[in-house]
């Protein structure tokens, strides 16, 4: 069994803007040109699209308007709590099976929101399991602690 990634930053807001953004506004800090299934077919994603609500669905639209599905939100609690069924893959591979991701959005006072990032279900990917974490986990830095946590800061 394999480690959930855990990842908890401060991000420079109230804690309904962290939730916000995070959810409702992912295409302004999610990295099109490097981190979605577009760019690994050589073009950025054009936009990351997401119902906000249980059951909606997380979509990355590409370059040519192709459909990529990421997920789908499991639980939505604004403004503390949100979890989703989350993974995305190369170009002409067919997602079946996804990770879960559950955030905590956790006043710290007026403009401070703690947020930790939880990735768990590592088993659901079978034998690439470990590999595909380590990607996550070098991934999350750079669009969770950097791309989300500067555009709390906007």
């Amino acid at each position: 069994m394999l480690d959930p990634l855990i990842n908890s930053i401060e991000v420079p807001c109230d804690q309904q803007k962290a939730f916000t953004i995070f959810i409702e506004q992912m295409t302004t800090w999610w990295p099109l040109d490097k981190f979605t299934t577009s760019a690994m077919g050589g073009a950025p994603a054009k936009e990351i699209r997401v119902d906000a609500r249980a059951g909606g669905a997380i979509i990355e639209v590409g370059a040519d308007d192709t459909e990529y599905p990421y997920g789908n939100i499991e639980a939505y609690d604004p403004y503390g709590f949100l979890s989703m069924w989350f993974h995305f893959g190369p170009p002409g591979v067919e997602i079946t099976e996804r990770t879960l991701v559950e955030l905590t959005f956790e006043t710290i006072d007026a403009n401070t929101t703690r947020v930790e990032l939880r990735q768990s279900n590592w088993e659901a990917l079978g034998d690439m399991a470990a590999d595909i974490r380590g990607g996550y986990e070098f991934g999350w830095k750079m669009i969770f602690e950097q791309g989300y946590a500067a555009a709390c800061s906007g």
